[in-house]
């Protein structure tokens, strides 16, 4: 039963108990892998049953294409777009992989990423080089990016990759600024935005990029899978994915291709609706609870965590930005395999060298204090 004082609204506490890993360790590795709500995993598996059991008498194909509009109205409405920017992915590695390969690349064309981004904004730009494509990296000091640095970067550009919130210090990267520095040097402005959805409000026609790659196994505790990628109509209509099946086109029987407007065209052939199935369950519970409440639960744990961490550990800001908080320990691996034998899952990272707590709105006080004791023998 909801708190009488919530206003009708789910409860972090409410959802939290709903999730079944976090009654077995104190879990703060949301950043990597949100574990999911009991209806989450049935509504997806569910739909396999039925989906598999029913095809006797229901047309499957017909069912998850049905089921593909119902996720894409869902997820648009949720992150600010219309049903047709939005491509329904296994994750962002896919979603940022599928805009790579959409480019007619020319040896001499440039690429800028910083140097905070995840694996997924590294590895498709490692790949091009092959093609003398140049990657040109920005560097940043403490999760931050000098904008001058950047706009000196991409002022000759031919795309942009950069994340809304870095994964290595939780710090929130001022995305409009950044893409209109990017658009004023006619770069496509691609955003890794998977650490967003789920911990803070995102409205990607308020940021203005030209593609935004996102996924729900996050911080919306959705199942693995349940990757979207969102692309401006007019980017889109630009963009000819190398990767093409009878999902991405009007008419697969043509002699020619002509690519279905949109988003759509960077869907390709036969999946599965399951995973999205669980997300659209995900995007619910979390719209139960509300954002802004998820918001400042956030807020009050992870500062109730950093005021255990001395100004010198503390390699994320001591102010709120998000609910990832990374920490300088001596030696990060033996660290997380200490904190884990006391039941204790936080993550180390290979840059910077130090370990990374997410705490949720799910997380708990007295977890956030068992944390703060354990990491003590650090400090």
């Amino acid at each position: 039963m909801n708190d009488p004082e919530s206003d009708g609204r789910m409860t972090p506490r409410e959802l939290r108990a709903d999730v079944p890993a976090l009654h077995e360790a104190a879990y703060f590795n949301f950043g990597a892998h949100g574990p999911s709500p009991e209806y989450v995993v049935e509504a997806a598996s569910d739909f396999i049953a039925d989906h598999e059991f029913g095809s006797g008498t229901t047309d499957p194909y017909e069912r998850a294409f049905e089921t593909y509009e119902i996720v894409r109205e869902r997820v648009a409405d949720f992150v600010g777009a219309e049903p047709d920017e939005i491509a329904l992915t296994e994750s962002t590695t896919d979603g940022i992989t599928r805009i790579a390969g959409a480019i007619d690349w020319e040896p001499g064309d440039v690429v800028v990423r910083t140097d905070l981004e995840h694996p997924a904004g590294v590895l498709p730009w490692k790949r091009l080089e092959r093609e003398g494509v140049e990657v040109r990296v920005v560097e940043t000091e403490d999760g931050r990016i000098d904008r001058e640095a950047y706009a000196e970067a991409v002022a000759d550009a031919r795309l942009v990759c950069f994340s809304a919130i870095t994964w290595t210090h939780g710090t929130r990267l001022p995305v409009a600024d950044l893409v209109e520095i990017a658009d004023e040097a006619g770069a496509f402005t691609l955003v890794d935005a998977v650490q967003s959805p789920g911990q803070v409000a995102m409205d990607v026609s308020a940021w203005g990029a030209d593609a935004v790659a996102a996924a729900g196994h996050k911080w919306l505790l959705g199942p693995w899978g349940s990757g979207f990628l969102y692309v401006d109509r007019e980017a889109a209509a630009e963009l000819a994915p190398r990767a093409v099946g009878y999902r991405s086109v009007e008419d697969s029987g043509a002699d020619t291709i002509t690519f279905k407007p949109g988003a759509r065209r960077f869907e390709i052939g036969t999946t599965t609706p399951a995973a999205h199935v669980g997300l659209v369950e995900a995007l619910d519970a979390v719209d139960a609870v509300g954002l802004p409440a998820i918001r400042d639960r956030i807020a009050s744990l992870t500062d109730r965590f950093k005021d255990g961490v001395p100004d010198d550990r503390l390699l994320s800001p001591r102010e709120y930005e998000t609910g990832l908080v990374t920490v300088d320990v001596d030696d990060p691996e033996a660290t997380v395999d200490r904190l884990a034998d006391e039941g204790i899952v936080v993550r180390s990272l290979p840059h910077p060298d130090g370990v990374r707590v997410s705490i949720h709105a799910v997380s708990a006080e007295a977890e956030i204090d068992r944390l703060t004791d354990a990491l003590a023998a650090e400090w």
